[in-house]
């Protein structure tokens, strides 16, 4: 029967044990700036969100330099990773795994469902930027998990008049869709052969991150 395991951390000969999630804040050069979540609500009518990002984003040069960040050597991974997650925003892919800017390509839709455009984003990865592991990242209550391909196309067309022709990609058990993304990427002809995929369901209510075993 398949089972699944909480993934722990590993501490090897060379490395001291860190909280991954203290540790990324410990290097967040953010920490001490306003950010546009804690100004004015958008919904207020005071502006847009998009302008409130906007904003933000204006400072990210002067808070580079005054982290003394330099500019990262290439575009390639520094740890050969690609994450593939869904886009819940209860999930925050860097604290969770430690990741800090130019350590891995993190691929983010509904579901983190494996979609021909993830396929496609991730041979790219791979035989373009040389990443050689891939983590698959879905998580307990996914909206996913509620709603039907069919009936969520229904939905659609009511609402707009035009019934899309593209998959959804729900499923009813996230342990299991785990399991067959794994199989997906694995088997897929455009992704090296020596790929290591490994997937896991974080689990939202504690924080914990739990393989899915084949």
């Amino acid at each position: 029967m398949p089972t699944s395991r909480t993934d722990d951390h590993v501490d090897t000969d060379d490395h001291t044990a860190v909280d991954p999630v203290a540790d990324v804040h410990a290097d967040d050069v953010h920490a001490d700036t306003v950010r546009p979540a804690d100004t004015v609500s958008p919904v207020s009518g005071a502006a847009t969100a998009t302008e409130l990002l906007l904003s933000y984003a204006a400072g990210h040069p002067a808070r580079r330099r005054e982290a003394g960040l330099p500019a990262l050597p290439g575009a390639r991974p520094r740890l050969g990773v690609a994450v593939v997650a869904c886009m819940d925003v209860r999930i925050q892919v860097e604290a969770l795994l430690g990741l800090v800017e130019g350590d891995a390509h993190i691929l983010r839709n509904a579901g983190g469902v494996i979609t021909p455009d993830v396929v496609r984003s991730l041979a790219v990865s791979q035989h373009v930027l040389g990443t050689t592991e891939i983590i698959l990242l879905h998580h307990t209550g996914c909206g996913l998990e509620r709603i039907t391909d069919d009936g969520f196309r229904d939905q659609l067309e009511c609402k707009t008049g035009v019934r899309p022709e593209w998959a959804v990609y729900s499923f009813p058990d996230v342990e299991e869709d785990v399991r067959k993304s794994v199989r997906v990427l694995r088997s897929s002809p455009f992704l090296q052969s020596t790929t290591s995929v490994r997937g896991f369901v974080y689990q939202v209510e504690t924080g914990a991150l739990v393989e899915v075993l084949p």
